[in-house]
């Protein structure tokens, strides 16, 4: 894998220099910050997430009013307490996308969350002091205990809400390609490691943060 300079390097000829490429970077915000953001927050933005997902960001987006009053602003307490009569209704609102199993999802990951803030104090505490260096054992446990989060659902879910984090999108995904460091987009425990270890190498060599790699290993392709 060539390091982490010299992909820098071929990301900053491709977009016109180093200061234009440092302009398209955005650091994280800070474990401090990020733990000062309430848990109905993350369930509005990961069910934001799951909602994009296949269908169009835009419409979503505009409609996302509509989503916040009909989910009582995402507290977490409410929509725990969703029963049948609820989905009912929910499903039939025009003012929201009538998708059945994301509606549940909704449900399912304010459990989620209020399970994490039992056991941690605070959902945003897990996301905000969860280490870099095991970023990919987030992503496993938001599969393994969150609803729709799993693949990039999960990863926008975290780089939208600051968590230092990296995607695997096409180009990123092409850039490790070309370095060895997996055959295709990683599915498996051991491609997943073998794509972390590699952000670790990064992070070693450059003192960059995951979303900024992840960055410039995309802009790289």
């Amino acid at each position: 894998m060539r390091t982490f300079d010299e992909i820098y390097k071929i990301a900053a000829e491709r977009k016109g220099g180093a200061k234009v490429l440092e302009d398209l970077l955005a650091a994280p915000k800070s474990p401090g910050e990020l733990q000062l953001v309430p848990d109905d927050r993350w369930l509005s933005c990961m069910s934001k997430c799951i909602f994009q997902a296949g269908f169009n960001w835009k419409v979503v987006e505009s409609m996302w009013p509509g989503f916040e009053k009909a989910f009582h602003g995402f507290d977490i307490g409410r929509c725990a307490m969703l029963n049948d009569d609820d989905f009912d209704r929910l499903v039939t609102d025009k003012s929201i996308v009538r998708h059945g199993t994301k509606i549940r999802s909704v449900h399912q990951n304010a459990l989620f969350l209020g399970d994490l803030a039992r056991e941690h104090g605070s959902a945003a505490k897990v996301f905000a002091t969860w280490p870099g260096s095991d970023y990919s054992g987030l992503l496993n446990m938001l599969k393994k205990r969150g609803s729709r989060l799993g693949g990039n659902t999960g990863q926008y879910f975290l780089r939208f809400m600051g968590v230092d984090s990296y995607i695997l999108s096409r180009d990123v995904v092409a850039r490790l390609i070309a370095e060895d460091v997996i055959d295709k987009a990683p599915t498996s425990q051991k491609a997943m490691a073998n794509t972390q270890n590699a952000f670790n190498t990064l992070n070693r060599q450059s003192g960059r943060s995951l979303s900024e790699i992840s960055r410039v290993l995309a802009m790289s392709v």
